[in-house]
């Protein structure tokens, strides 16, 4: 059966999940992510595209964010071509990096927008890597902490999530906090990654393994 084309729409919710070869690790030091922010930061810019959440965990990342008039192609593309190439000459690998199919959903904004952002900024909690909504505050590899206003990086839309909350931002902020901390006994919902939703299908290959197609593997 031919695959279907990628849903790129334009200025459309996606939420992508791209994971590394065998579930091995695509970040190795603080370093790696640093690195990867940065090129994120740079190509989300170049394609206007806003972010609302993300995650860096150490074998797979999560991002939400809606696309730019070129769509997600081109920025993931670059994104992850640059991330392959500089974490095997860093780290003196060879072959691909990524999973050979990556999956993107396309998302109802109206409906899943604030619980996808809570579901990806919980991906710490649920892997154990800080066990407390306050540590999580803090949580450096998130987006949650941006929200909180406990950091700053100008190419994440906090403003738009939090008008999600309420008018006035300390009360917005505050509603956020609570909205995450009730979803921190939810675990995985199958709603948010793929049942519900629409998931988009396509091709790319690229020298770091990367192929731009929907991936069937399992969220964490």
């Amino acid at each position: 059966m031919p695959r279907r084309a990628r849903l790129d729409t334009p200025h459309a919710l996606h939420h992508i999940m791209v994971r590394g070869i065998n579930k091995s690790d695509i970040f190795k030091d603080d370093q790696d992510k640093t690195l990867s922010l940065q090129r994120l930061s740079q190509n989300v810019i170049e394609g206007k595209c806003s972010i609302y959440a993300w995650v860096l965990m150490d074998n797979h990342v999560h991002l939400l964010f809606k696309s730019g008039q070129q769509g997600i192609s081109t920025v993931m593309r670059k994104l992850l071509t640059w991330h392959a190439q500089y974490f095997n000459r860093r780290h003196g690998r060879t072959g691909h990096l990524f999973e050979n199919r990556y999956k993107s959903i396309l998302c109802d904004e109206d409906e899943y927008l604030s619980a996808l952002v809570r579901y990806i900024h919980l991906n710490p909690i649920r892997a154990e890597i800080v066990t407390t909504l306050k540590e999580l505050d803090r949580y450096r590899w998130s987006g949650h902490r941006v929200l909180m206003g406990n950091a700053k990086h100008d190419w994440m839309d906090t403003g738009y999530i939090l008008s999600q909350f309420g008018a006035r931002k300390k009360a917005a902020r505050k509603a956020y906090h609570r909205f995450v901390g009730e979803g921190m006994t939810l675990g995985r919902v199958p709603e948010l990654t793929g049942g519900g939703l629409i998931r988009s299908r396509g091709r790319a290959r690229t020298k770091g393994g990367w192929t731009d197609k929907a991936m069937a593997s399992r969220d964490s």
